[in-house]
């Protein structure tokens, strides 16, 4: 499929802004590895393949286990993921699948124990922040790959 528009290019005050906070998000003082898998979790429930192509490439270049992305999409199940991460999971799959039945108080319980709430708002905001950008990439059909070589993409090995 073919991209549809360069929507970086139509509102770019707007959309510079949006990049901004994710940096800032992604930077907050998470654990870089869970901030890719946070990432790319929400990008395959959202079937965004422009920000799953580049989280996953970001998570190799940042030393992440290529076995570990393969579990991913069965993380509940897998033993790769420590108990933290797996509380980071259940908390992005409860907002990007956002209901009220998602996010129920067993959920937010489960997920609070283990992060603080600095932790947790920053996982929230990172969780958002993917959300949006998902549905430039989906939305607009970007096209997976089409900025390695800006992001430094395009030496990882895969």
């Amino acid at each position: 499929m073919a991209q549809r528009l360069n929507y970086s290019v139509h509102f770019p005050e707007a959309y510079n802004k949006l990049l901004e906070l994710d940096r800032l998000a992604g930077s907050s003082g998470l654990d870089k590895l869970l901030v890719h898998l946070v990432r790319l979790r929400a990008s395959q429930i959202n079937g965004c393949l422009f920000c799953i192509d580049i989280h996953t490439k970001e998570a190799i270049r940042e030393g992440e286990r290529p076995l570990r992305l393969h579990h991913l999409p069965g993380w509940q199940e897998s033993p790769l993921f420590s108990e933290q991460e797996k509380a980071a999971m259940l908390w992005t799959e409860a907002l990007t699948r956002l209901s009220p039945e998602s996010t129920k108080d067993e959920v937010y319980q489960s997920v609070k124990s283990h992060f603080s709430e600095s932790e947790l708002t920053k996982l929230s905001l990172l969780i958002a922040l993917i959300n949006a950008l998902n549905r430039f990439g989906v939305g607009f059909r970007a096209e997976p790959g089409s900025v390695d070589k800006v992001l430094g993409l395009d030496k990882v090995d895969l």
